[in-house]
């Protein structure tokens, strides 16, 4: 029986500093669910970023809870975006071609389809394409090189 091999969690208690108050401690612990919550749904809606709100999200549970910080630092999904952008400040190569195709696709649909009047077009257009320009500053380390072509 070949049997999967199990995940190595990593214990990040050492970086939570929880507040002194229960209620200061409640309300970061709510705001970082809201702030999952929001980057759940980014995940789903190129208009939304998803990285952000799970920065948002660990800083506020780091101020409420152990159980909580160590969970999303080792999620198999949220986990490796957060690490990489806390320990070298990037985002993975493809997660940004990923966001940049479906702000595109978004952004694109709602201009052709939805959106009426050329003003209206023309400043979605921009705001689509500054947001782009944006995410594709940010440095990724695992970008291939074009020079070996």
């Amino acid at each position: 029986m070949n049997r999967a091999k199990p995940v190595e969690r990593r214990d990040y208690s050492h970086e939570v500093r929880k507040h002194r108050f229960l209620w200061v401690r409640l309300a970061y612990g709510a705001l970082g669910t809201l702030f999952l919550l929001l980057g759940i749904i980014g995940a789903f809606l190129p208009v939304m970023p998803t990285t952000p709100f799970l920065l948002l999200a660990t800083a506020c549970y780091a101020r409420s809870s152990r159980r909580f910080y160590n969970w999303l630092m080792n999620h198999p999904a949220f986990g490796p975006l957060i690490v990489e952008w806390r320990t070298y400040r990037s985002i993975p190569w493809r997660v940004k071609l990923i966001a940049i195709a479906m702000m595109a696709l978004t952004f694109g649909s709602s201009i052709l389809f939805f959106v009426h009047g050329i003003g209206l077009q023309l400043a979605m257009a921009f705001f689509g394409l500054t947001m782009a320009a944006w995410l594709y500053r940010i440095p990724s380390r695992d970008r291939p090189d074009k020079r070996k072509t």
